[in-house]
Order: C-alpha cells, then structure tokens, then sequence
C-alpha cells in the first residue's frame, strides 16, 4: 500500500477515527484504526465494537493494499506535521511496519494484519431518511444535556430518538432524563422516517455525531433498526448500536397544569444564577426563586461558605412562590434557550417547573425541585 494525502484531510480523518477508540483495551487490534487504499482513495476505519466510524478521504493512491496501526499514534503524528505537508504513507507487508512521510520527518509505526480488525456486521434497516445537519444539531444539542450519567439506569444513559404526535402533526423527537431534569425537542417529521422504530442512542454516539453535524448545509441520511443507527454524510459514516432497553414513559412527568407563569430574560437570569451560586456547597447547588409581582429574588444561604442574592425585574403576576431548584440544572436549561425570552411554569414549591423558549412549544424542559 502507497498513498499521498494532504496533512490536513490526514487530521481530520484520523481524528474522527481516534475518537472512537477506547484508550484501555484488552483486544489490541481495538486501538488500531484500519487504513484501506482503493484507486477511488484511503478510507480509515476504527471501531469499539458498539460504535464504528468510516471516513472516505481523497489521496494520490499509487498502489492499492490495507493494514492497521495505532489510531492514537497516528493522530499524534499527523497532527504534529507541518501546515500544508504532503504526507506519504506506505506499508511493508515483509517488515510489518507502516512508513509516514512529511518533507524531512520520518516514522515507521508497527502494524497489525488487516484480517485480525473487526468489521460491524451490516444491517437491515426498517427505516430510513434525510435531515439536514443543523435539525439534527438542534435535536441532539438540546438534549444531550439530561442525559443520565447513572450506570445502573442503563436506559437512561442516551437520547431517545422517536416519531411522536405533536399538536402540529407527527415530529420527529428526541428526549432524553436523568430522573431530575428532562428534555424533549422535535422537529418537523422527514420523508421517510414515519415508519422508524423508537432508539436509545447512546451518550457516546451522540458525541461523535456532533462532529458530523458542523456544516449546516450538510445533509445527514439517517438509517434507523431495531438495534442499529446509522448516521452517514458524503465522506463519513457513523453506526452504532442502540442501547437495548425501554425508555420511560416521559410523558407522564410533563406537567399539565401548571398555571403560574414567569417571563425572564433568558440570559440574564443564567447569569443571575451563575453568580448566586458561586457560594453554594458543591454538594447541593441549591438556589432559592422568590416570586412576587414582577419581581424575582434569587438567593443561596450555605452556612459553612456565605450568602447571596440577586433580584431581576421579570414578568410574573400570580401568587407569591418560593421554590428551590439545583443551580446547575437551572443554568443548563436556561443555556438551551435560544430565544430572548424564558418561560417558567410553576405549580407550588414541590411541584416540577416546565420551561419553555418563549412562544415556541418544540422545546420542553422539565426540572425537579429542592428543598432550600
């Protein structure tokens, strides 16, 4: 195998590639990334056996062949050339080594056979459809945030992508919960996808999709199965198994009732909180919202460390309230709001808040709340 590739394209392809790889393996042939040169260009490929990335690259191929080495190497070594190098990889089947080349550096990695790497078996998939980049963006970005770090809730440890019905009609929709906050975004249905089974997608996929959604003009073709998900733009493909399990039914935790409502600048009060919060025990995070009549108090009292307050001019006519929320869940959510405007809907002091992005009801939050 004999190719030349552009430093840059090198970076990108071997970074996507590296991300996947899990630093500690037993199975070394898992550290490695799979290097196939064709007359049409080099594809690299690498895999943790629940997730597997392919990024199709243009190079000068001179002589056609595969192997595998290190992904984290490699990417070490790319990165480290010089702007704009020319970089010549070539592998000796005889020695077993890799050579990469860049004007006057040199390197002769160890490789692996080609044969040992493990290829994701393909899948039949029920459904599949195209949605531009920054939908997709949008839906994962808003999410992701809620998703629970809890090993034990396994179900909960991804964002649960599905068709649901929507005052407007079918959406799209992702969901995602820790048990004390919750996210639920839609977008408008795509052609294709009303057929689509209902998937957890997992945490760690969800961070490697990111990287595929920058170009907002990008189209994704999502294919979607029972046990698989696959992402795929024009050069790069990312399959994943989905998380096997039975995502709650979250609809039952979306209050219904709530009837008092608070209108607050979005920014300001993330940064209202952000501010109160510095003297609160790390343990607890808790900040305290006095509502009155166009009037809310934010507040934290932490015994060992000090107090704060911060008083924001809002837009809120109902009954005085007192409710206590963990700070950090409150500056998560308020972060999502793209809009000027947040919307808070409250019941009493031990009832969960709906938040909402002014007057557009595609983006829901929930959070639970704490006793200050």
């Amino acid at each position: 195998m004999k190719f030349s590739i552009e430093r840059a394209v090198l970076v990108k392809a071997v970074s996507q590639a590296q991300s996947v790889v899990e630093r500690r393996n037993t199975i070394p042939i898992l550290a490695n990334v799979l290097i196939e040169a064709t007359p049409d260009g080099v594809s690299f490929r690498a895999t943790d056996l629940d997730t597997e990335v392919l990024d199709h690259s243009p190079a000068q191929v001179e002589r056609p062949g595969s192997t595998t080495v290190s992904a984290v190497m490699l990417n070490e070594i790319s990165r480290k050339l010089p702007d704009g190098a020319l970089v010549q990889i070539s592998s000796d089947d005889a020695t077993g080594r890799l050579a990469v080349q860049a004007g006057r550096s040199s390197f002769s990695l160890a490789t692996l056979p080609r044969e040992d790497f493990p290829v994701m078996a393909t899948s039949e998939y029920s459904a599949t459809f195209t949605a531009p980049a920054k939908v997709l963006r949008r839906l994962f970005d808003k999410s992701k945030f809620a998703i629970s770090t809890e090993e034990t809730r396994y179900y909960l440890n991804g964002v649960y992508m599905h068709v649901a019905k929507s005052e407007d009609g079918p959406v799209l929709r992702c969901v995602a919960t820790d048990g004390h906050r919750l996210a639920r975004i839609d977008a408008p249905l795509p052609a294709g996808a009303d057929g689509m089974p209902g998937v957890i997608v997992p945490r760690k996929t969800v961070g490697e999709l990111r990287k595929l959604l920058d170009e907002d003009e990008a189209e994704i073709t999502v294919s979607v199965s029972e046990t698989k998900i696959r992402f795929a733009t024009a050069t790069i493909t990312l399959t994943s198994k989905v998380i096997d399990g039975t995502f709650p039914d979250y609809s039952r935790v979306i209050p219904q009732g709530n009837t008092r409502k608070l209108e607050v600048d979005a920014t300001d009060f993330a940064r209202a909180v952000n501010r109160v919060a510095t003297v609160s025990s790390e343990r607890s995070r808790a900040v305290k919202l006095s509502l009155d009549t166009d009037k809310l108090v934010l507040s934290v009292n932490a015994p060992d460390s000090g107090a704060a307050e911060e008083e924001l001019v809002v837009a809120y006519d109902d009954e005085p309230l007192e409710i206590g929320f963990n700070a950090k869940y409150l500056q998560e959510i308020a972060n999502q709001v793209d809009r000027d405007n947040a919307v808070f809907l409250f019941n009493g002091s031990g009832d969960a808040a709906l938040i909402r992005e002014g007057s557009d009801l595609s983006a829901v939050y929930v959070v639970m709340p704490m006793r200050v």
